[in-house]
């Protein structure tokens, strides 16, 4: 038998036809396709649920901003209510004083 001659074993080993290679390669990309699809579908869901939980954030967020206004226009407006206090103690403070000036000097005349 001559050395370099190889027996052709091809059948015996199981190698596939280029057929059989080609359906294999296209069931392997029918895997990877449905794969695919199936996360392309969980990523949207989730996109979803981040959409649906954006919205409801940006609702909470406008209503506390109107109670934040609110509260603020509040405590304006109580701020001015205590600087108007504060003017009238003020002011009642400086004629207490006034009045004591005039009935100490009216006492020391008598």
């Amino acid at each position: 038998m001559d050395p370099l001659y190889i027996e052709d074993t091809d059948d015996w080993l199981g190698n596939p036809t280029p057929l059989e290679t080609c359906r294999h390669q296209l069931r392997m990309y029918e895997n990877e396709f449905e794969a695919l699809t199936l996360k392309l579908d969980r990523a949207l869901a989730n996109i979803e649920g981040l959409v649906r939980d954006n919205d409801a954030l940006r609702q909470d967020r406008d209503s506390l901003k109107a109670k934040l206004q609110y509260a603020e226009g509040d405590l304006l407006s109580e701020r001015r209510r205590f600087a108007d206090v504060e003017h009238s103690r003020n002011h009642l403070f400086n004629e207490n004083q006034r009045l004591l000036r005039k009935l100490r000097e009216s006492e020391e005349e008598e």
